[in-house]
């Protein structure tokens, strides 16, 4: 009975962290322009927000041409990558994988590094002597966006359409449907 009890405090308490992550920090919806929710400057860059106030809430999502990323500060660096992998990574948690500091996709546990967009996973090599299993690289999956800082302003240099990451498929069902359109 007591496991049971014990059980039901931890499910409630994961449904309360949920709720408390769902409702956290909100998108960067308020710039209004033809970028549809960002500013464009003449240099071509998009005006995200502040830097202090992007560095308190450790992250901030703003919607450019209609496409969602997300801005990281993270140990001294500001990362921007679509904020949709195989669901959205705005919730994701970021840990020290191999030494790269990575978002892990809260539903499916993926691993994405954030200075370069790649998938990680653990494997081994079954011809080594003894196998053990060592960080690999999936390839680039996740589209990462350029951050430059200037005068306490964060901006954002538009993505480059020409080439394609996994990203870009679930980006794109997100403009064009929201929530809706991700499914289970």
């Amino acid at each position: 009975m007591l496991d049971l009890i014990i059980l039901s405090l931890h499910f409630f308490i994961c449904f309360l962290i949920s709720i408390a992550i769902w409702y956290g920090p909100k998108d960067v919806d308020s710039h209004s322009s033809s970028t549809g929710g960002a500013e464009m400057q003449p240099d071509g860059l998009i005006f995200i927000g502040k830097e202090d106030d992007i560095k308190k809430s450790q992250r901030i999502t703003a919607k450019i041409d209609g496409r969602e990323i997300v801005v990281f500060y993270h140990e001294g660096k500001f990362h921007a990558l679509d904020s949709r992998c195989y669901r959205k990574i705005f919730a994701c948690v970021i840990s020290d994988i191999d030494g790269q500091a990575c978002i892990v996709c809260p539903w499916h546990k993926f691993k994405i590094t954030l200075e370069t967009g790649e998938g990680l996973y653990e494997g081994i090599n079954p011809q080594e002597p003894s196998p053990t299993p060592k960080w690999q690289s999936k390839g680039v999956k996740q589209r990462i966006h350029k951050v430059t800082i200037h005068n306490g302003n964060v901006y954002v240099s538009p993505p480059d359409l020409s080439v394609s990451f996994d990203s870009d498929y679930y980006a794109e069902k997100y403009k064009q449907g929201g929530e809706l359109a991700m499914g289970k």
